[in-house]
């Protein structure tokens, strides 16, 4: 899955309809909604618009014929492998009749083409956790965890003895991770990894019979 680096923007003129789309990253509802409403035109027609933040999403035709804008949109964004995205997509209505047939196409074409133009970046599930280290080490686990791929220092709290690292780390890799930082100080740091516990405890559960 990807998301955009970006807000993208795209305009084309159907049939002397104009349309605008405008395609942006969303951390969740509240904010898609925001983009959204951020995004409408008082002048236009027609402001339809869909997002994507995992399992959920919405989409609004804006007075056009149901099924024929919003849905489209979200069918442009599904189709690109896109999520936490929401785009817009704004008419403004020059005259001529498109059909149900020609607004999905003219709806979800220019949202479809948006996006495509759109620089993305990969989604990578990830684990926060808490590395506690001495000063000896210090150096040497943050210089590692830096050259890690996907690996994250989100913060540093200095203590008595060393420091607390709360890091973001790619799920993929927690494992392979702990066993290097562990490695890496023969033992002496401690990686908290409080809700990878959970899941890890969670999954290895027998099933109810």
């Amino acid at each position: 899955m990807f998301t955009l680096a970006r807000t993208e923007s795209l305009s084309q003129e159907i049939r002397k309809s104009r349309f605008l789309a405008v395609a942006g990253p969303v951390a969740d509802e509240a904010a898609a909604r925001a983009f959204a409403a951020a995004h409408a035109h008082a002048d236009a027609n027609h402001n339809c618009w869909a997002w994507r933040v995992g399992q959920n999403y919405r989409f609004s035709d804006d007075g056009e014929p149901s099924g024929t804008a919003g849905k489209p949109i979200l069918q442009a964004l599904d189709g690109q492998d896109l999520d936490n995205v929401a785009v817009v997509v704004t008419r403004w209505f020059g005259g001529v009749l498109l059909g149900t047939g020609g607004l999905v196409r003219a709806y979800g074409g220019t949202a479809a083409m948006c996006l495509r133009a759109a620089a993305k970046v990969e989604l990578v599930a990830t684990v926060s956790a808490k590395v506690t280290c001495g000063f000896t080490d210090l150096a040497l686990v943050q210089a590692r965890l830096a050259a890690s791929p996907g690996v994250r220092i989100e913060a540093e709290t200095f203590t008595g003895t060393g420091a607390d690292l709360t890091v973001s780390l790619p799920e993929a890799n927690v494992d392979a991770i702990v066993r290097m930082l562990g490695d890496l100080t023969s033992g002496r740091v401690i990686v908290a990894l409080p809700d990878w516990k959970f899941r890890h405890e969670r999954a290895s559960k027998p099933p109810l019979s």
